[in-house]
């Protein structure tokens, strides 16, 4: 575990009033020759909206909008739009959020999944396609997509607290076939909910998932998966102890204390760099060598 000494790579701008409070829960794709980040970026009106930033190296940011690329648009997500997960499938990339409203004065929260083209997105003509909600009001949150089907069929994986589980499609739009992929283990890091975190890479031994945990404390931390390439619902191995937990400054101390929590992750050079919320306040980023993360035989 490095985590980058010049973290946090992103803070609030106090200038632009839409992301003068926290900025966190970001989003990482490499398509071109950069690493493209969406995250989410809140205000005083306490509404989330989702800001864009490049990095040529993964490290340091190279560009950043002064405006919203993604913002509430109807009233399911009237009170914002949360932790965005992306997915690069074919010539479209497919962005995963978590909508959120209000219903009879309680907080409801819903996937929300939407898309954009390759050639719109490199361009920076944020022309995101129609807006959908794969489960309609059921409280549900933390979903990613994988970047291929498997036998035939998109796989998403999702949080119906406090489990993870999983749902398959085969148009991304109908998704059916709930199941339980895991739930929270008794006396662990990540006892009491659990939820992806960045898109699934594939690898040789299996696709590599890195997921949050909490416990009872209410400490988030990470760890990893690895899952069966064929059957995602087969769990291979399941990291016994975090690979991140929160211990500096900025992971400890913010809006949410003692918080590290990631939506985004990428792959260089076998290196799995994974980026991350600190106390729900600011961005960061930390570094695995790959075989650091892939369980030894």
């Amino acid at each position: 575990m490095r985590r980058f000494q010049e973290n946090p790579i992103l803070q609030p701008i106090s200038m632009n009033p839409w992301e003068s409070v926290r900025v966190f829960n970001a989003a990482a794709i490499g398509v071109g020759k950069q690493i493209h980040i969406l995250y989410r970026a809140m205000g005083n009106d306490g509404i989330s909206r989702i800001g864009y930033a490049a990095s040529s190296d993964g490290y340091k940011i190279d560009e950043r909008s002064p405006t919203p690329v993604f913002e509430p648009s109807n009233k399911a997500e009237e009170y914002g739009c949360e932790d965005p997960r992306l997915t690069l499938i074919g010539d479209q990339i497919v962005m995963a959020y978590t909508a959120l409203s209000e219903i009879d004065h309680e907080q409801l929260y819903q996937i929300a999944l939407t898309s954009i083209t390759v050639d719109n997105f490199l361009k920076k003509q944020w022309k995101w396609d129609e807006r959908s909600l794969p489960f309609r009001g059921i409280l549900d949150k933390d979903a990613v997509i994988f970047p291929k089907k498997i036998d035939g069929k998109y796989v998403m994986l999702h949080r119906i607290e406090p489990s993870m589980c999983v749902a398959y499609s085969d148009n991304l739009t109908r998704w059916y076939n709930i199941a339980s992929l895991m739930r929270p283990r008794t006396k662990s890091w990540d006892c009491w909910k659990i939820g992806a975190a960045g898109t699934p890479i594939e690898l040789n031994e299996g696709w590599l998932v890195i997921y949050h945990g909490v416990n009872f404390e209410r400490i988030y931390s990470l760890g990893v998966l690895l899952l069966d390439r064929d059957n995602p619902e087969t769990i291979l191995y399941r990291s016994e102890t975090p690979i991140l937990t929160p211990v500096t400054d900025y992971e400890r101390l913010g809006k949410v204390p003692n918080v590290v929590f990631s939506c985004g992750n990428v792959l260089i050079n076998d290196e799995v760099l994974v980026y991350y919320g600190g106390a729900d306040s600011v961005m960061c980023v930390a570094t695995y060598e790959l075989n650091e993360l892939i369980p030894k035989k």
